[in-house]
């Protein structure tokens, strides 16, 4: 699109607001309905998620995990002495993955006639945007995608040696020391990975790590992250730092040449104006909106993190699409029962639905069952499956290897309105880990195999 100065501005169907994964997913499905699109992001296509988050996150994970076992498998018969890691070939290759999927967004939104526009967005009204890049923009509907941005801390303002977590993700080198302010899923993420690299990793937890999190699947993951080497100092809270350290509220001095500030994250709304428009925000900044992603202006709707939790990529995929089709005049709506939730640890964490609540039967089956477990000697975990009085799957909660990928199928169980009788029948691959959500669905169900419960299992009746 090329404007002059002064021109009446041009009209698109849809006006999206980010290209982050929410953002370009809204943008491609509103293309294929036919109607003309325009996406605009200031930075990268992807947003936080494909350059500065989850991907280079789970890229450097699988790094930091495969020079972990290098070093660590003698039991296998693997003698990994002397293996080193090359920082900068591991930055470089960070980098190329974020930019192979940025490269690729670009193709699918060009293929499928979507314009971007890199530029900032602001509106001016409810059917009109100023552009950085000195045009205006008129639009029919309009889609919020701007995401959200890391939460500052008092006392700790990024800078320096101070990183948020995305700069965390982008270092060169591996630091000697490093100082993790938080304990949620992102401090126990780039923790583990960082202990893994070499690095003494000291993580401060207000309460605990995890503390939201279910207390079985928290207590493997403490041990093995002491396994690692990180420190964790639970009840404590930073009071100040210098360059090379940070004093905590019990007194200890911790070893800090990199800060990282993780206490979680606040929407990004700022300068998109949505003071000129009817659209509401609550007491926390996040923008409301309804089942079908409508705000309380007739034109915009909004999705992703800018409007809540969970605040997790799968759901602004999932939003993007819904948006897009309620934006073209379909009669869509965001029902989804269930949004897992996955924790990319040593083991991995995952969660679907509840695992626990009045009326619902908690069954439990141990990985160290799983011939698949036994063989690669990854034996720590579990799984939980929860089951109402008439047996429907509500909630399943999987710890361990291949947990990231497994969650898909409780997912798919709690959406359909599964029994367990339906996933103790469906034949599972062996050898697998797949099979421990088949054998805890048969615990379940009184009938164990691989398990002995006792000789009154009981089971759903």
């Amino acid at each position: 699109m090329i404007m002059v100065m002064g021109s009446i501005p041009e009209e698109v169907d849809i006006a999206i607001i980010g290209g982050g994964v929410g953002g370009y997913v809204a943008a491609i499905r509103a293309a294929e309905l036919g109607k003309s699109v325009t996406l605009v992001e200031k930075e990268k296509l992807g947003g936080h998620c494909l350059n500065y988050a989850c991907i280079p996150s789970k890229t450097l994970i699988n790094i930091a995990d495969i020079l972990y076992e290098a070093r660590n498998s003698q039991k296998l018969g693997i003698n990994g002495n002397g293996i080193s890691v090359d920082a900068k070939a591991m930055y470089d290759w960070r980098m190329g993955v974020s930019k192979k999927l940025e490269d690729g967004v670009g193709f699918l939104c060009k293929s499928n006639g979507v314009e971007v526009i890199k530029a900032q967005g602001t509106l001016l009204s409810s059917n009109r945007l100023q552009l950085t890049n000195g045009e205006e923009l008129d639009f029919k509907k309009a889609i919020i995608a701007t995401g959200s941005e890391p939460a500052s801390l008092k006392g700790f303002d990024f800078g320096g040696n101070i990183l948020d977590y995305k700069q965390a993700l982008m270092l060169d080198r591996i630091p000697k020391s490093m100082v993790i302010i938080g304990a949620g899923y992102v401090a126990v993420e780039i923790g583990t990975l960082y202990a893994k690299l070499g690095c003494e990793v000291h993580i401060i937890a207000r309460s605990d790590v995890l503390s939201k999190f279910d207390k079985d699947a928290v207590d493997i993951l403490k041990k093995k992250m002491t396994q690692f080497g990180i420190k964790v100092h639970a009840g404590a809270e930073p009071v100040s730092h210098d360059s090379e350290s940070v004093k905590l509220s019990n007194g200890e001095m911790v070893n800090a040449e990199i800060i990282v500030v993780a206490i979680g994250l606040k929407p990004y709304t700022d300068v998109l104006g949505i003071e000129n428009t009817k659209v509401k925000q609550d007491k926390k900044g996040f923008i409301m909106v309804d089942n079908t992603l409508k705000t309380d202006d007739d034109n915009i709707l909004a999705i992703g993190d800018v409007i809540g939790e969970p605040m997790l990529a799968h759901k602004a995929m999932r939003q993007g699409v819904i948006a897009a089709e309620v934006a073209s005049g379909m009669k869509s709506g965001y029902d989804n029962i269930v949004v897992p939730a996955v924790i990319f640890s040593d083991p991995e964490v995952a969660i679907a639905g509840n695992i626990t609540g009045e009326g619902l039967t908690i069954t439990k089956f141990p990985m160290t069952a799983i011939g698949r477990a036994i063989a690669i000697g990854k034996e720590e975990g579990f799984v939980k499956i929860a089951c109402d009085g008439e047996g429907i799957v509500k909630g399943i909660e999987i710890v361990g290897n291949n947990a990231s990928s497994m969650i898909a199928e409780a997912a798919l169980a709690i959406e359909m309105g599964a029994v367990a009788e339906d996933i103790a029948d469906t034949i599972h691959p062996h050898p697998t880990f797949s099979e421990a959500v088949q054998e805890a669905a048969e615990a379940a169900l009184g009938r164990p195999v691989h398990f002995f419960y006792g000789k009154k299992t009981g089971g759903i009746k």
